[in-house]
């Protein structure tokens, strides 16, 4: 792509996270706490996208994500792209992926599980179908339809 093509301004340093699904960029906004920065944020929204029809795409100047955090995301928008950037130049490029387990990001739907009747963080099990299982009650969700902690 060339540079008079860019729909949004380059940034010097920070993270770039690319191809979010147009429907859950302010979702992802808002799940990596982006409207609580003091640093530039750009929220830029139904982008045309090959990969998914209309994108958002988002960039945080001076923020580099933990991966707590990348977790977080891949939970709402799995297969987005972070690109890092430093000196204006992409020095790195991860395609986020939900993890095996995910732990005090979901709530879990029964609401006899120990989770939500005890101070204690969530735990599920992720398969490949995107079935997030309890790991103590067992209860089953579908991770396109649940709930954040």
């Amino acid at each position: 792509m060339n540079k008079k093509e860019r729909l949004v301004a380059a940034i010097e340093h920070g993270t770039v996270i690319d191809h979010i699904p147009a429907a859950k960029t302010y979702q992802v906004a808002s799940l990596l706490g982006l409207f609580d920065l003091d640093t530039p944020v750009t929220i830029g929204f139904n982008y045309p996208s090959q990969k998914v029809g209309n994108k958002g795409i988002i960039k945080v100047s001076d923020k580099f994500f933990t991966d707590d955090e990348i977790s977080r995301l891949s939970v709402v928008a799995p297969k987005v792209i972070l690109n890092i950037i430093r000196d204006y130049e992409v020095v790195e490029k991860k395609t986020v992926e939900t993890p095996e387990e995910i732990k005090g990001i979901v709530k879990c739907n029964n609401p006899k599980c120990i989770t939500n009747n005890e101070p204690m963080a969530t735990h599920f099990h992720v398969s490949s179908d995107g079935i997030l299982t309890c790991h103590y009650c067992e209860k089953e969700q579908d991770i396109n339809k649940v709930e954040l902690v």
